[in-house]
This record gives structure tokens, sequence and C-alpha cells, in this order.
């Protein structure tokens, strides 16, 4: 017995040190070391103000157990910038400038893709997804790129009918929302104020600093010696802060069109006719996408959604903005007067 156990003991001392014979005459080395697998690469594309969904899924379908799924997404930082959290899964936290945009499709189903809304420039760029599972764990990368920045549309100032100077952030997020249109880029203004932008009033960008362009300086904004351009207010906070907001409005996916009916309608009567004519009344971005895009020109006031009167003219005449084309601004009247007709949008 004894005899077996010292042969079964050379035996495996000869095995060793031919094995590690072998081995020095081939050293191993860094590139023939096993390394962690480079996370998937996925780029996707969105149109600006749409919403975007980027993938991230288990391959297994997920965790039988309710809530085990843990999800990190976060957008990497470009040129030595920090990373910006997007969204934990624990307890489903957004924050900063994803906040109420950002969420998970079904972690239940193990599928931890995040669902972007009204995509902005500001967007743009590679997301890291994490996701830890207890039976799978991943990592993924993805890289939203994002179209019609600066082209095939159109910036205009908005206030609402309470006046200037009345919107925090979120507000002005909203207000350009709800008139068919997004909250406008730093780089869509300089693009607008190039092709002539002139306003006094300073408004809300998408990164949360505040602006106005002047191409005439004059005393009330800026000074008269002062040189023409992007006037900055810088970064303000966006809950206390108050201002007006630069909105974008893209090609029209619709019809624009004047309400040809022989009397002139309240505000109500005037949301009526354009539901009766299946289509709706039309939005302040309806119009600006119609006059900056399409050429679109009446000289009749009329009824907006927002309870406004506007009318655009692209052609400069006596009686209709004789001397520059834009979007009149009437103001916003008593809507039980029965003084105007109305501007419908039918979408495709």
């Amino acid at each position: 017995m004894i005899s077996q156990l010292y042969i079964t003991i050379i035996s495996l001392t000869l095995a060793g040190n031919a094995y590690c014979q072998t081995s020095s005459s081939s050293p191993l080395t860094s590139s023939s070391l096993p390394t962690a697998s480079t996370p998937p690469l996925v780029s996707v594309t969105s149109k600006l103000g749409g919403n975007i969904t980027l993938p991230c899924r288990l391959q297994s379908g997920g965790s039988d157990v309710f809530g085990a799924m843990k999800v990190t997404w976060t957008k990497v930082g470009q040129n030595g910038s920090e990373n910006e959290e997007v969204l934990l899964s624990m307890g489903i936290h957004t924050s900063g400038k994803f906040k109420d945009r950002a969420y998970l499709v079904d972690t239940n189903a193990g599928d931890a893709s995040l669902v972007l809304t009204n995509i902005s420039m500001e967007d743009m760029g590679k997301y890291h997804c994490e996701v830890q599972d207890g039976m799978e764990d991943i990592v993924k990368h993805v890289i939203l790129e994002v179209e019609n920045g600066t082209t095939e549309g159109v910036v205009f100032p908005y206030a609402p009918h309470h006046g200037r100077y009345n919107m925090s952030f979120d507000d002005a997020v909203q207000a350009c929302s709800s008139q068919g249109a997004v909250i406008a880029s730093f780089e869509q203004l300089l693009q607008a104020w190039e092709d002539g932008l002139d306003w006094c009033n300073a408004g809300w960008l998408d990164d949360g600093t505040v602006h106005y362009p002047i191409k005439k300086p004059r005393e009330p904004c800026g000074g008269a010696i002062s040189s023409p351009g992007i006037r900055s207010y810088g970064r303000r906070n966006k809950q206390k802060s108050r201002f007006d907001v630069f909105c974008f409005a893209s090609k029209l996916e619709g019809q624009f069109y004047w309400l040809t009916q022989p009397d002139r309608l309240t505000y109500d009567e005037a949301v009526q006719m354009c539901k009766d004519d299946n289509a709706e009344i039309a939005k302040v971005g309806h119009m600006y996408a119609a006059w900056k895009l399409e050429d679109y020109d009446r000289c009749d006031a009329g009824w907006l959604a927002d309870g406004s009167v506007r009318y655009p003219i692209s052609r400069p005449r006596k009686n209709c903005s004789p001397t520059e084309a834009a979007v009149r601004f009437v103001g916003f009247p008593d809507k039980k007067v029965k003084s105007y007709g109305v501007y419908c949008f039918k979408p495709y």
C-alpha cells in the first residue's frame, strides 16, 4: 500500500515537472492572457424632439425574483467631463436634465432598455448600461445620434398669456411642447440669429442657460454701441428664475391652413370649427413652421390654441407687416370676443 502511494507521488511530481518545463519554454504573455469582453456597442438615431429607446436587455429574460434586477444608466462624459447619472432602477430615480424624461421598458421581463423623451441636441453621446441580475450581469454601450440639429426648423420666442418673464425652466419646456415645438438649443438659436433673428427678451434654452439674439444693437438691449451677437445671462436657477423661452418647431407633418368661413368667432367657436373640419386649432409652432419653411402668407388675424391671435406674413406689404417678413402678434384678447377667424392644423 505504501509502495503504491510512493509510486503515485513520484508520478505526479514528474507530471508537474513536465508541465513546468513545457510552460517555461512558451511563457504566457499579456496578449495570450484572457481579457474581459468589450461591451457591445450599438448606435441609434433620433429626431430632435422625438422619443428613442436605447436597447439593453438580458439574454436569459431575467431572474424570477421580483425586483432582483438592478439597472444603472449613465451618460459618458466627454473631454474629461464627469459622467452624468441618467437612471437608477432602485426606486426608478432620475435626475438633472433627465428628470421625468427617462424610464425603463420592462425590468420584470429582463428588458433594461432606456426610453428617452423630448430628445434635444444635448442628449447626443455615449450611454452606459449596467445590469446586475444575480443570475446574469451585463454591460452595454449605446451611441445616441440626433438629427435635424439646426436645419428644417424654426426658432421662435414665446411668452404665455400672463406676460413676460413668468416661466421657470420646467414651465418653459412645457410651454414649447404645448405649442407643437421643443425648447431650442444654443446651436439652434445661433443659427436663427445668423438668419436674422433679433429679439430683446431673454429666454431659456435646453441646457438651462438664458440668452437673447441681437442683430441691431440698441439702448434697451445691451447698449446702442454694443456689437451684434447672442447676449447671455449664463446658467440660471431652473426653479427660481423666471424668463421667456426660445422654442424650435420642426417641419410640419400635416396641413396648416386658414379656415374659410363667413363669420368671426369666439375662441370656443374657433376650436369647434376646426374640429368640425376634422382638424385641430393650430398651435403657435405650427404657424411659425408654416411661415418659415413653407412661406405661408396671410394677412388675416386668427385664433391659435394658446388663446393668442396672430398672422403670418412672408411677403411684407402695406397694412400687413410693411417692413419685414414676420409672424405678427395681436395679443391675447378676450376669448368671448367675436373679432377673429381661426387657423387650423390637420395632421397627415
